[in-house]
């Protein structure tokens, strides 16, 4: 009996001894199932933590302004520049001869924007010396009756910009005031910031800038987008040009209700009327554009009939001259194609004559097939 209960004892014994060790095995187990996971979720939040985008990214104004502004190679002290060659290396020499063949007179214009890039390239060969000075400023207002050459000279203007490095892209938005101003609360804002963000890299054009400011009307919501002009103008100056354009009255009278615009202007350019040789000379520039001239007698009736219109009211300069020519290549192309039967030369095809600058006093002609024409007038007694 004895060994049976020493026997019992010792099975007792070995089974909770093998269930302690169990457990102790069962512990360590999840002890390191634990440690693993701790340290899986720890590389998976490393991980995150790695690739998670910042809440505040970098603007693109600045990436696009550390490109644009890089810095160059600097020239030793006792070197020196040409002007011819920085003209070139800048590839602006066909900007400047557009603007002497393409806009006709603006003499004073011209000079203006040949000061202004002097003054740019000048800058580029001091950078290259190390020599820094504060960016120029180079907003713009440019006034004058319709039709002077303020949107071309624009154009031509961000052109230069962009090849002398102060603007990223160059290209020209056009704007007014419905582009800009809300009907409703809540429309204003958004409707500008969309233009601006057309527009940066480049130069924003405003034509019929004082139709922003009413001030008779209360609630309307112009100011607000002068606010915010204001605020570009003078914080986004190496990312955007703003050139704002209309009659010389009236912006001055939009100056003087908007001082702070005023003072953020640095270019006042007023575009001149053109007086009759130049808008003959315009109208002559436009037709070799499209391929066609004057006959002798027809360059007579152009002189006149710009002379006849210069004296109307709502005379529009270059405008209204490519509007005569519009006109008169209508009256061409529709003198020919009424003589169905007639074999036409090139140079035929090319060539206005009076007929085509006036139209007939007592009617437009109809030509027939036979080649033989009518009136439309009153019959003859």
């Amino acid at each position: 009996m004895g060994s049976s209960l020493a026997t019992w004892v010792s099975g007792v014994i070995g089974g909770m001894v093998g269930l302690g060790s169990l457990c102790v095995a069962i512990a360590v187990g999840l002890r390191r199932q634990e440690r693993r996971y701790s340290e899986a979720t720890g590389q998976q939040r490393q991980r995150l933590e790695v690739v998670q985008p910042s809440s505040q990214p970098a603007p693109q104004l600045r990436t696009r302004r550390s490109r644009r502004r890089a810095e160059p190679e600097l020239l030793p002290p006792g070197s020196r520049v040409n002007f011819a060659d920085e003209r070139r290396a800048a590839n602006i020499d066909d900007v400047m001869a557009a603007l002497d063949s393409d806009l006709v007179g603006l003499v004073p214009i011209k000079r203006k924007v040949e000061e202004i890039a002097s003054l740019l390239l000048v800058d580029r060969a001091r950078n290259r010396f190390g020599l820094t000075a504060p960016r120029p400023n180079l907003h713009m207002c440019f006034t004058g009756p319709p039709g002077t050459g303020k949107t071309t000279m624009a154009l031509r203007m961000a052109d230069l910009l962009h090849r002398l490095g102060y603007l990223e892209k160059g290209q020209l938005v056009h704007a007014m005031r419905d582009d800009l101003v809300g009907e409703f609360v809540g429309q204003t804002a958004p409707k500008t910031r969309h233009v601006l963000d057309r527009a940066m890299g480049g130069v924003l054009f405003i034509d019929e800038a004082y139709y922003l400011y009413r001030a008779a009307d209360s609630k309307d919501f112009g100011q607000e987008v002068i606010d915010i002009l204001l605020q570009v103008m003078e914080n986004q100056r190496e990312n955007l040009v703003v050139v704002l354009a209309g009659y010389k009255d009236r912006m001055e009278e939009f100056f003087t209700v908007n001082p702070g615009m005023r003072s953020r202007i640095a270019h006042h350019l007023d575009f001149a009327p053109y007086d009759l040789g130049e808008l003959v000379s315009i109208g002559q520039l436009m037709l070799t554009d499209a391929n066609y001239h004057l006959s002798a007698t027809a360059a007579v009736a152009f002189r006149e009939e710009v002379e006849r219109q210069m004296n109307q009211p709502g005379f529009a300069n270059a405008r209204s001259v490519r509007n005569d020519l519009d006109r008169a290549r209508l009256r061409h192309a529709h003198r020919l194609a009424a003589d169905v039967g007639r074999m036409w030369t090139r140079d035929e095809l090319m060539r206005l004559e009076p007929e085509d600058i006036l139209e007939a006093d007592l009617g437009l002609v109809l030509g027939t097939a036979g080649g033989s024409a009518t009136t439309s007038g009153p019959p003859s007694a």
